[in-house]
């Protein structure tokens, strides 16, 4: 069944995820406010983050930078 949400993101009505898709509060923040579509285009730009600045996502820093920014993308705080 499709669960429709307010996308913060994209400011209307659209499909949310399925299940909690990152840990924590950000994570609950993320399921009832990003949609799908929404969480497609972060991902795409964390690739490019990743790859740009050549991160690696097993340092604890590297993830933090990139949880940094997707606070920036998804929230715009």
């Amino acid at each position: 069944m499709r669960r429709i949400i307010f996308c913060t993101f994209l400011k209307e009505k659209s499909e949310g995820q399925d299940f909690q898709i990152y840990p924590g509060q950000l994570g609950k923040k993320i399921y009832n406010e990003i949609s799908k579509k929404a969480w497609k285009t972060w991902i795409i730009q964390q690739t490019i983050l990743i790859n740009e600045q050549k991160l690696n996502m097993f340092n604890l820093e590297d993830r933090k930078k990139i949880e940094k920014h997707m606070k920036l993308f998804l929230f715009k705080k």
